[in-house]
């Protein structure tokens, strides 16, 4: 995938946040995007906007938390461009609270997003990549994914899971030709602490919930790196081949202290302790 232009990529996520500068920027490298999202309204806004300054987009409504909404966005993207070339599976949310104050629910609704979201990506696309011998696959996870807090413990596991089936999907891909990049980002100016807006059943936050989510929410607003940043280093990944994508500096020192504790047989220590971001 050294060559961009004229390639078809498909983004989900891709209304907003680090899926619409993917979108953004595969477009300036002269791609046709497939844009997905389950929110109908901002993927019109989205896609229209880049409708409007010249760009080859085509928005799908899709939940990817549904096998068969992933399935009809393979077919609608092989009848608009007869085929594809890049996936990013980048939907995702980020619930925060105590694990032993969540519910089922919302169990089932993190884990069919953020880890069944990227496996029916994996699996819909993944053989159409691999049986053209070309492509690449992005798969979002977190620096959650490769390191953990006692407030977002629902979210550090589904990102985990995302971290080990990207690994082992690069095994199984690259002899094929197909790369695989395992995105981590840190600190980003999204709307990934909001996520609740999209949940598919009625709860207000707990007062737990919104203690932790809203100096959450500040902090990315205050201290997070533009959405377009990590679009950039993404499509260095591609073009480079490359697996890990990092949008800062600390999270393979943070990543490190895990194994540090392991090498040690010690507990979990804090990986952050006198760290500067």
């Amino acid at each position: 995938m050294k060559e961009l232009n004229g390639k078809v990529a498909v983004v989900t996520g891709a209304a907003s946040g680090i899926g619409f500068a993917m979108s953004e920027r595969f477009v300036s490298e002269g791609m046709s995007v497939v844009m997905a999202d389950v929110e109908e309204e901002a993927l019109a806004r989205s896609a229209t906007q880049l409708e409007s300054e010249g760009a080859d987009v085509l928005g799908v409504l899709c939940d990817v938390s549904d096998a068969a909404s992933v399935k009809d966005l393979a077919e609608q993207t092989l009848s608009a461009y007869g085929g594809v070339h890049v996936v990013c599976n980048n939907a995702g949310v980020g619930p925060g609270g105590l694990m032993l104050e969540t519910t089922a629910e919302e169990w089932e609704w993190i884990v069919g997003v953020n880890v069944m979201g990227v496996a029916h990506g994996v699996i819909t696309f993944g053989p159409i990549l691999a049986e053209a011998g070309e492509g690449h696959i992005v798969n979002t996870a977190s620096e959650a994914g490769l390191v953990t807090n006692s407030a977002l413990g629902m979210y550090c596991a589904t990102k985990h899971a995302v971290v080990g089936l990207s690994e082992s999907l690069w095994r199984e891909l690259h002899p094929l030709g197909v790369g695989v990049s395992c995105l981590c980002p840190n600190l980003v100016n999204t709307q990934i602490f909001q996520s609740e807006r999209n949940r598919p059943y009625d709860a207000e936050l707990t007062a737990t919930q919104n203690a932790i989510m809203t100096p959450m929410r500040e902090m990315l607003s205050a201290r997070g790196i533009a959405p377009s940043e990590v679009a950039a280093n993404v499509l260095d990944a591609i073009v480079e081949d490359r697996f890990w994508v990092f949008t800062h500096d600390i999270t393979p020192e943070a990543a490190a202290v895990r194994f540090t504790d392991i090498e040690a047989r010690r507990n979990p220590t804090d990986p952050y302790e006198g760290a500067e971001f």
